[in-house]
């Protein structure tokens, strides 16, 4: 049986772990200074600054897992752009940085409420998956498919700078009051 570790505990961490928990699938929260990751997903839900510690920290405990970054990498100073390259992503630096993980992007595009209620505007709630590793997509689309929510490959890693583009959209729009953050994108077939 699958177990999801998630670092991190915010509004994102308990409302990821409670999804995947209503699926039927262990989850263990790891606090981002003790304990050890045992789980074979690895959640990152903690701030784009803090990705840099947990690699140096916990590099070699992450070898061979599925870790999922769900930051957007905004410039918190400013809250006008993203910190990294056009054509690149806060996902493919975390990917150089574990090269013995299979790292994926999800639910950057995914507010807390919208996980927790598992729907937006009156549709369900859909987690956007990119990544390199097919085999680690579908493991994770089927524990959040389990959970009660659309999963979706959107693709190679590479996709992750345009789910980071997306989030940051949608960040800035509820900051600015535009939209709630119970409010997002839905994903219509």
């Amino acid at each position: 049986m699958t177990t999801v570790s998630i670092i991190g505990n915010g509004n994102m961490g308990t409302a990821i772990g409670g999804l995947i928990a209503d699926g039927g699938t262990t989850v263990e929260y790891v606090a981002r200074d003790a304990d050890t990751v045992t789980g074979d997903i690895v959640v990152l839900a903690v701030p784009h600054p803090a990705l840099a510690q947990i690699v140096a920290e916990r590099g070699e405990q992450l070898a061979g897992k599925t870790v999922v970054d769900i930051t957007n990498p905004l410039d918190f100073s400013t809250f006008d752009s993203l910190v990294v390259p056009a054509d690149g992503s806060a996902a493919s630096d975390l990917a150089a940085a574990l090269p013995q993980s299979r790292v994926l992007k999800a639910f950057n595009t995914n507010f807390a409420s919208t996980l927790a209620s598992k729907t937006v505007g009156g549709a369900p709630t859909t987690v956007l998956i990119a990544g390199d590793d097919a085999d680690a997509k579908a493991q994770l689309a089927a524990v959040v498919s389990a959970g009660g929510v659309n999963a979706v490959d959107a693709g190679a890693l590479k996709r992750a700078r345009e789910l980071e583009s997306l989030g940051f959209l949608q960040l800035t729009l509820a900051v600015q009051e535009k939209i709630s953050w119970t409010g997002g994108f839905p994903l219509a077939a």
